[in-house]
């Protein structure tokens, strides 16, 4: 059945060369998708240059920190980024030197939130052997990440699933990345928060931009499932193959390579697209 689900998807040398000849934004899961195996390589952040001079809009959407979150859209050749699957974007406007921060949640929200899932962190914890607090966690600003992968050995597929049963038994979301479960209290994720952005920032219709096929999306793991499934110009790297079924949508597109070479493999069809 899993078979038959992954042969929905179509290998993207199977597009057009002008398939992908209007898009005016590229939004990019980060971990295994523009990194492998946790760096991030000069090809891949070159192919970013790339498709910035190529007049695409690159905005990474991710699930990592505020603090990482912060030094990217400062310091990348980015539009924007969206972080903490969705909790919040940053822009910063280089020509008036002004950084925009926008949360889904207020302080306060934030700071009640906070305490409950500190009470969660030390059950997950004390039930699930082997599991971490991730390194980053004290850069977010919303969400708890657990670390099954990223500096902990892989956890089997039932602890992962643990912890999923622990963020949900106490009314919160919880999301599998390739190296974290993050969890947050909140109705938000990558799609709701990367709507907001197009509409503040840049006063486009998420759905009008998706019909046109001005966007697409590029990821790897079942965070991205939101993503995978609006987007008519969904990607997947190759290693999307690797979640099973864990992943509830899968994008219509993949790459035949890995991680950032996949990454790099789709941005020079685009490259490709706007020259031709």
């Amino acid at each position: 059945m899993w078979r038959d689900t992954l042969d929905t998807m179509k290998p993207l040398t199977a597009a057009s060369q002008d398939h992908w000849a209007d898009l005016r934004f590229v939004f990019t899961d980060i971990d295994d998708t523009l990194t492998t195996n946790g760096r991030l390589f000069a090809d891949a952040y070159t192919m970013i240059e790339n498709l910035a001079d190529a007049g695409i809009v690159v905005i990474p959407v991710t699930g990592r920190p505020a603090g990482w979150c912060d030094m990217i859209a400062r310091f990348w050749p980015v539009g924007a980024v969206v972080g903490e699957n969705g909790a919040f974007y940053f822009r910063y406007d280089r020509g008036h030197r002004k950084f925009a921060r926008v949360f889904s949640q207020s302080e306060e929200e934030r700071q009640e939130n906070r305490r409950a899932l500190n009470v969660l962190r030390d059950q997950i914890l004390a039930d699930v052997p082997g599991a971490g607090v991730a390194s980053d966690q004290p850069y977010r600003e919303v969400d708890l990440a657990i670390d099954y992968s990223e500096d902990v050995p892989r956890l089997a597929d039932d602890a992962i699933s643990k912890i999923v049963e622990h963020f949900e038994r106490a009314g919160a979301t919880a999301k599998i990345s390739s190296i974290h479960v993050n969890g947050w209290f909140g109705t938000h994720d990558k799609l709701t928060m990367t709507h907001q952005l197009l509409r503040d920032v840049f006063d486009l219709d998420i759905a009008l931009a998706s019909s046109q096929q001005l966007c697409a999306f590029i990821g790897d793991s079942p965070n991205d499932s939101p993503m995978f499934d609006y987007f008519k110009n969904s990607v997947g790297v190759a290693n999307i193959k690797g979640f099973g079924d864990s992943c509830p949508s899968l994008p219509n597109w993949v790459t035949t390579a890995s991680s950032s070479a996949g990454f790099c493999e789709f941005g020079r069809a685009v490259v490709a697209a706007r020259k031709a």
